[in-house]
C-alpha cells in the first residue's frame, strides 16, 4: 500500500510550472536553475573522467579528493576546520544531504523547528522520519526571527532545527546577530542545527555569509549541507556535502549508504578539480549575477513592479500588492504563464501556514533577452489583471 505521507502530497510547485513552461512555450523564471552552462574547464574536467577515468563504484563516503578539497574550500572561504577523513560525506545532491540527516537523526516524536517559506523537500522527510514540524513563520520584507519567535516555538521536545541561509524563496541572508539567536536557544536546548548552505556562495554586495556551525558551541551540534551544483551553476549534476562532527557524520554516513550508497565518479573527480582549481569563477560568477539582478529589478521597476531586497541566492522577489496586483501569487503566477507567457512561483506554495500571498519569487540567473522577455509578459499579465 501507498504510504499516505507521500501519496497524497501534491506535485511540486516547481514541477508543476515548469512543467506549463514546457507545453506552453514559456518564459521560465520560476525553477532556479541558470541559462549560463557551467566553467567550461570543470564540464572538459567531467567529459575526460567519463572517458579515461574510473567508472565504477567509488567509496561510500565519496572520492578521498573530493572530501578533501570540500575541506579545503571551507577553510580557505569560511575559516572552518574539518577533518576530510570523519567529517565530510560526499551525497547525490544536498537534497539527500537533507534526507540522510533527517532519517538518519530524528526519532519519532521529536519535534523540529523549521522556518517557513521552506523548501518543499523539508516537511515531507523530516514526518517520514517520524518527526514533528514546529514553524516559525517569516514575513516580507525583512525575513527576520526574533527572540519571541523562537521562545514561542522551542519547547522540552525540540532536537532539531533546520535553518535554510540564504534563504530561498526570499533572497535574504541572514545577519550574525539572528545567528547567534538561534545558537542560543540550540545550546539551551541541546538541538542540533541541519543547515541548509546550499546559496553560500551567492551573496551580493560585499555580503557574508556566516555558517552556523562557526558560532561558539555550534561545532559539535550543527550538520551543514552544501551544494556543487549551486556553487558551480551545475544544478543537474547532484553533487552535495554533508560536513558534520565525527559523531554525527557516522550516523549520517550510515544513511547514506543506504539512500544512494555512491555519487557518480566522474562528477565528483570534476568537482574536487573545481574546487581546487577555481581560477576568478567565483568572483565572476557574483559579478554576473548582481548584474543580472540590477537588470531584473530595474526593468521591472520601468513596468511599475515593485520588488524586495534580494541579497543573495538566484531569486528577487515582486511585492504583488504594492504593484498594483489585487490576485493573491498563486492565481497570479497561473494566469500569468497561461495567457503572457512567463513562468514564476508563488511564494504561499512554500508555506504550510499562517500563508503570505503577495509575494512572487523569479529567477533572475538567466540571459538578459529572458529576463526582458519576462518582465514584458509580467507586465502584459499585471495590466490585464488591472484591466478586467
Amino acid at each position: 500500500m501507498a504510504n499516505p505521507i507521500f501519496a497524497s502530497l501534491p506535485t511540486t510547485i516547481f514541477e508543476e510550472m515548469s512543467g506549463l513552461a514546457r507545453d506552453l512555450g514559456a518564459v521560465n523564471l520560476g525553477q532556479g536553475f541558470p541559462d549560463d552552462p557551467g566553467p567550461a574547464h570543470i564540464r572538459a574536467k567531467a567529459a575526460d573522467a567519463v572517458l579515461n577515468g574510473y567508472n565504477q563504484y567509488p567509496p561510500m563516503a565519496g572520492l578521498p579528493e573530493l572530501r578533501q578539497a570540500v575541506a579545503a574550500h571551507y577553510a580557505r572561504t569560511q575559516g572552518l576546520d574539518l577533518d576530510w577523513r570523519s567529517e565530510v560525506t560526499v551525497t547525490s545532491g544536498a537534497t539527500e544531504a537533507l534526507a540522510a540527516a533527517f532519517l538518519g537523526l530524528i526519532q519519532p516524536g521529536d519535534e523540529v523547528v523549521v522556518f517557513q517559506p521552506l523548501y518543499d523537500a523539508y516537511l515531507p522527510l523530516i514526518r517520514r522520519a517520524g518527526g514533528v514540524p514546529r514553524l516559525v513563520t517569516l514575513a516580507p520584507p525583512r525575513w527576520r526571527f526574533d527572540r519571541a519567535m523562537l521562545e514561542a516555538t522551542f519547547g522540552p521536545k525540540t532536537r532539531f532545527v533546520v535553518l535554510n541561509n540564504p534563504i530561498n524563496p526570499a533572497g535574504a541572508v541572514l545577519p550574525r546577530e539572528d545567528l547567534e539567536l538561534l545558537a542560543e536557544f540550540c545550546i539551551a536546548h541541546d538541538a542540533v542545527a541541519i543547515c541548509d548552505e546550499v546559496w553560500e556562495q551567492v551573496v551580493f554586495d560585499g555580503a557574508t555569509h556566516v555558517p552556523l556551525i562557526a558560532l561558539p558551541g555550534m561545532r559539535q551540534r550543527t550538520v551543514k549541507i552544501g551544494s556543487a551544483g549551486k556553487m558551480f551553476g551545475l544544478t543537474g549534476w547532484k553533487v552535495g556535502f554533508l560536513c558534520a562532527a565525527p559523531e554525527l557524520t557516522r550516523t549520517l554516513a550510515r544513511t547514506h549508504q543506504f539512500l544512494t550508497f555512491t555519487t557518480p565518479p566522474n562528477l565528483q573527480a570534476a568537482v574536487a578539480f573545481g574546487l581546487d582549481d577555481s581560477g576568478d569563477w567565483f568572483e565572476a560568477m557574483l559579478a554576473a549575477l548582481q548584474r543580472s539582478r540590477d537588470r531584473l529589478a530595474e526593468g521591472l521597476a520601468r513596468e511599475g513592479f515593485v520588488t524586495l531586497p534580494a541579497q543573495g541566492t538566484y531569486f528577487l522577489n515582486i511585492d504583488l500588492a504594492a504593484s498594483g496586483v489585487a490576485e493573491d501569487d498563486r492565481s497570479f503566477a497561473l494566469r500569468a504563464v497561461r495567457e503572457a507567457g512567463v513562468a514564476t512561483i508563488p511564494v504561499s506554495a512554500l508555506y504550510e501556514q499562517d500563508h503570505v500571498t503577495t509575494i512572487l519569487r523569479l529567477c533572475l540567473a538567466k540571459k538578459d533577452e529572458t529576463l526582458d522577455k519576462g518582465v514584458i509578459r509580467l507586465a502584459r499579465a499585471r495590466d490585464s489583471s488591472v484591466g478586467s
